[in-house]
């Protein structure tokens, strides 16, 4: 056990929360322990004073520092939970906080933030971005910054999580799933259950685009994404702290990585259990337990304990969460099927899918011999889904999976519309971008006048970030021209022209 670990266990006995804090309850998942043959509890970090965990941390930091330094203030860089954390610290405390938010922040957080009094300034498309000038203002007066997740006393105020959750259930606990971002809350909880009870398994919890602890972790030193994924940004992390990795290496017993579907599902999984919504941080320890559960030839004994530890989200994001639910939980197949194009197929092919529920229904003629079908259904398992494929192909018919294929659930579901034949060397990307205004026109005025949109998609997820498809016509002798576009502009892109969705109904 490392020793910043020990000398933690002290800090999280005297750790200063509960002037802020709520001791959190810690509850019976009842549906889910019937679904997945353990006891599971939930533990209720989103019913916080801010919604989320990070208050216990930013309040510890903060009443720790002498009244000469909190006079003079505190910064903080975040797009979330963490920047209500320390401004409702700060207010509590009497000391002023400038809290460093990107430009991308939607409003009902940067209102939420001015609300607990806090001096908030908008700067730059990324966290990066905000922390970089935070740092900036901080080298200009004596405020104190408070980290996120990388210091001791910010490291204790999470692990009292650790404490609550041994005193409420002294015995019985087998595993703990934990989120993970910078590692903060997962150091603080397992410095204190480690050592007095080891016995308890500390599980991670990363998005699959967003696995830097992971990834450090077999490495045996800290790896620094290239790129994160921004779904659950709550835990958009590039990096792991310092001192967080050092303490997850002896203490953590494996990390759990989910998709996007997955985090989905869980949060209708939560909903149906209490009623309330959580952000997709604050349900990644539920979709981490319910897939190490279903990769365990047996279950150890006692009891499973998920922390909820959000529910800061956007409301308008809960359409996307509610079309991807069903595929997360493999309760709903999307398939491209190809049929032949003359009288009675169509019907035929209805026959074959029988009485399952449809859910999404796109068909286009293709040419004067096939046609295209995009179709979602209901189904109780991906068994199912693989028995439905194999029948259709017995069959005859060419049918692909697309349950996985993020390009077809984010785009082509509502593209379905038919085939381009006259475009030339059409390249087909999706990217990811701030969601700001300008965003779209910084895109549109990088481009070369000389190259032709022949595809365009956007919808919105209520999140801070924009996805689109773009199909751009690019003469060969402009492909040099073009990379070189694509790296300047900055934003997050995947090529997708050899994407089965797109060559089916698009391309």
């Amino acid at each position: 056990m490392p020793t910043e670990s020990r000398d933690l266990l002290d800090r999280i006995l005297t750790a200063l929360v509960y002037d802020v804090a709520i001791e959190s309850p810690l509850e019976p998942a009842q549906q889910l322990t019937a679904r997945l043959g353990a006891p599971v509890w939930f533990k209720r970090e989103d019913l916080q004073p801010v919604h989320s965990f990070k208050l216990r941390g930013a309040y510890n930091k903060i009443a720790n520092l002498d009244e000469a330094t909190r006079s003079r203030g505190v910064i903080a860089a975040s797009a979330g939970n963490h920047a209500q954390g320390v401004a409702l610290a700060a207010q509590r405390l009497g000391c002023q906080a400038t809290i460093v938010m990107p430009v991308t922040t939607p409003r009902i957080k940067v209102e939420a933030v001015r609300t607990l009094g806090a001096q908030v300034v908008l700067h730059g498309d990324t966290f990066e971005n905000a922390v970089a000038h935070s740092q900036a203002l901080l080298a200009e007066g004596g405020a104190t910054y408070i980290h996120p997740y990388d210091d001791l006393d910010v490291i204790a105020g999470q692990g009292t999580i650790g404490m609550e959750l041994l005193r409420q259930m002294p015995r019985g606990m087998a595993a703990v799933f934990v989120p993970i971002g910078g590692g903060g809350l997962i150091a603080g909880i397992a410095s204190f259950l480690k050592r007095l009870s080891p016995g308890i398994r500390i599980i991670g919890v990363e998005p699959a685009d967003a696995d830097a602890m992971k990834r450090s972790l077999e490495a045996g030193r800290r790896i620094k994404l290239e790129q994160v994924g921004l779904f659950a940004d709550g835990v958009a992390v590039s990096q792991v702290g310092e001192r967080t990795f050092d303490i997850c290496r002896h203490l953590v017993d494996e990390v759990v990585l989910v998709d996007t579907d997955e985090i989905c599902a869980a949060i209708k999984d939560v909903f149906e259990e209490n009623r309330s919504i959580l952000e997709p941080a604050g349900a990644l320890a539920v979709a981490g337990m319910k897939a190490w559960v279903a990769r365990q030839a047996a279950l150890p004994e006692g009891a499973l304990v998920a922390i909820l530890s959000g529910a800061n989200t956007n409301f308008d994001r809960l359409r996307f969460v509610a079309e991807r639910a069903e595929l997360g939980e493999r309760r709903e197949a999307v398939l491209a099927v190809t049929i032949p194009e003359r009288p009675g197929s169509f019907r035929a092919f209805c026959e074959r899918i029988g009485q399952r529920a449809i859910t999404e229904f796109n068909y286009r003629y293709a040419d004067p011999t096939k046609a295209h079908i995009f179709v979602g259904m209901q189904v109780t398992d991906s068994r199912e889904t693989r028995s439905l494929l194999e029948g259709l192909r017995a069959d005859g018919l060419e049918a692909e999976d697309l349950s996985d294929n993020e390009m077809a659930k984010l785009h082509i579901r509502h593209l379905v519309g038919g085939h381009a034949p006259a475009v030339v060397h059409e390249q087909v990307l999706r990217f990811e971008f701030p969601e700001r205004p300008g965003a779209l026109l910084r895109f549109l005025g990088s481009m070369s006048s000389d190259w032709n949109i022949t595809l365009f998609h956007y919808r919105n997820h209520g999140a801070d970030y924009g996805r689109v498809l773009v199909g751009i016509e690019v003469p060969p002798d402009d492909q040099a021209e073009f990379r070189a576009f694509l790296d300047n502009l900055g934003y997050a892109w995947v090529d997708e022209a050899q994407n089965p969705a797109y060559r089916l109904f698009l391309g």
